[in-house]
């Protein structure tokens, strides 16, 4: 299934390594809390349910910050068969210059995850925990995200410059690089209105996502080309088909 993957994943991959210096970098962050983005989901042509993205205020060991939180819920036609009921929670530091801590509560059809990353900037590493059983901490990268606050991270950035984004990310298990690719700048129409958007498609191999996605599956992300750099539509091809994620409510 994958819902949650669809933003999840905007850009995705996790790394030991560098990352290239961005232009377009914004002094003023495209959002702010209260900030609340919800998406209908569709399965083909199949509405499947819907999920949201959401900006709030966030304290972590006394650290002031971010926090952005990510929920899926599956409809009641696709809950017969699976249901999906998904929150995810990530915190970073003011600047949004990194994460801070990353929590998953997943439940898909008979998957079940109580995931937690712990990052310890002290040591550089991140340590991954599921239901309370820790696994040892791995090396992490100055700057490091987890999977989902890395979102908001790429929002920062003018995509009008042409330059593709990278950064290292870390779901507590693997870490690469992870990229956006820009793929230029488009015109979409969402339920009878039209958008000038950058088109982007991350790479997404090497990490766990929020859902099981298929293998080398695809993921195309169009923002709008305006300061906000608002995720509009998420496409992607997942473990059970192909997923597509319009918003129908953000404040546009």
């Amino acid at each position: 299934m994958g819902m949650m993957n669809l933003l999840s994943c905007l850009v995705v991959a996790v790394i030991m390594g560098f990352w290239s210096p961005l232009s377009g970098y914004a002094e003023v962050l495209p959002f702010s809390v209260g900030e609340k983005l919800t998406y209908e989901l569709k399965w083909g042509i199949v509405p499947a349910g819907e999920a949201s993205l959401e900006v709030l205020s966030g304290e972590n060991d006394g650290l002031e910050g971010y926090h952005f939180r990510m929920t899926a819920k599956s409809n009641s036609f696709v809950d017969v068969f699976y249901m999906v009921r998904d929150v995810v929670d990530g915190y970073t530091d003011l600047a949004v210059s990194h994460s801070l801590l990353y929590k998953k509560s997943q439940n898909e059809g008979s998957t079940r995850r109580d995931i937690v990353v712990a990052f310890n900037w002290e040591e550089n590493t991140a340590q991954y925990s599921n239901f309370g059983k820790s696994e040892p901490p791995i090396p992490i990268s100055d700057g490091s995200f987890d999977p989902f606050s890395v979102i908001y991270y790429c929002r920062l950035f003018d995509f009008s410059t042409g330059q593709d984004i990278i950064r290292p990310v870390t779901d507590g298990k693997k870490a690469v690089l992870g990229v956006a690719w820009f793929k230029g700048r488009k015109t979409i129409s969402i339920n009878g209105t039209t958008y000038d958007a950058f088109l982007i498609e991350p790479e997404i191999e090497h990490i766990s996502g929020v859902f099981k996605k298929s293998k080398k599956a695809k993921i195309q992300i169009w923002l709008t080309a305006d300061e906000r750099r608002i995720p509009l539509r998420i496409k992607s091809k997942v473990a059970v088909g192909s997923f597509v994620a319009d918003l129908v409510d953000g404040g546009l």
